[in-house]
């Protein structure tokens, strides 16, 4: 599905607020109507695009935008296989809606990830990114991604804009980095472990689907030391609790 609404695509690009110097990251970048707008910003774009034709047509559309990079690859083996330091970048994609979670994930672990994030996602992923705990949007994207970024802004972008019409609405986020980090780098792998353990089965209380990972004294004295609940429910435990119970279980 291929976003052709002008406005709107100018409406992402300015999200992004390209300055001159700056270094942006389109992933997925199809027919690169996005592109257009904003190569006349940025000292360098970098886009990487799987699909071989899509790629062979931005490369002859480009060809004489000296700023232009085209990687022709998938964007989740390519951020596996090479470390780079992304700090300095802005990410301004309309994310493949197949793997658009995914490669949310991909951007929030890097320890050098991009400082600000523009992205276009299906409005129910959306949702998740900016959902509050109780809510059945609250879950493991939520936790993964906003440890490491804050949701700044969200619009919808109704399907009419895109060709095919995709049977679904969609939504532009801006994430910027957190300039305060919520735990040291090391902690992330733990935390994401947590994470996923604690959101296997959402109807469960917390405390069983961690009893695979730690011992029923650990848990016991990690959730008393941070106050939770023994029959609480993940979906109930904030970002702020899930990060220190994280602190309390490396102490156990």
């Amino acid at each position: 599905n291929l976003l052709h609404d002008q406005n709107v695509l100018l409406r992402i690009a300015k999200s992004a607020e390209l300055k001159s110097g700056d270094h942006a990251l389109e992933i997925g970048p199809g027919l690169g109507g996005l592109t257009e707008h904003l190569l006349p910003a940025v000292s360098e774009l970098t886009a990487i695009e799987k699909d071989k034709r899509l790629a062979a047509h931005l490369r002859d559309r480009f060809k004489d935008q000296k700023n232009f990079r085209l990687i022709h690859h998938d964007a989740l083996k390519y951020f596996e296989n090479n470390e780079v330091d992304w700090s300095d970048w802005k990410v301004v994609s309309n994310l493949p809606y197949n793997v658009a979670s995914p490669l949310l994930v991909d951007l929030a672990s890097m320890p050098k990830g991009p400082k600000r994030l523009v992205v276009t996602v299906q409005w129910e992923v959306g949702q998740r990114l900016n959902a509050q705990p109780s809510t059945r949007e609250y879950g493991k994207l939520t936790l993964l991604v906003g440890c490491r970024y804050k949701v700044k802004d969200i619009f919808k972008i109704s399907p009419r804009c895109f060709f095919p019409e995709p049977r679904v609405e969609s939504a532009c986020l801006t994430l910027d980095r957190r300039t305060k980090p919520l735990f040291e780098d090391a902690l992330y792998k733990p935390f994401t472990t947590l994470v996923k353990r604690a959101f296997s089965q959402r109807r469960k209380m917390m405390r069983k689907n961690l009893k695979g990972g730690w011992s029923e004294e650990q848990l016991d004295a990690a959730m008393a030391a941070v106050n939770l609940d023994p029959k609480i429910r993940a979906e109930k435990v904030s970002m702020e609790q899930f990060v220190t119970l994280t602190k309390a279980l490396q102490n156990e």
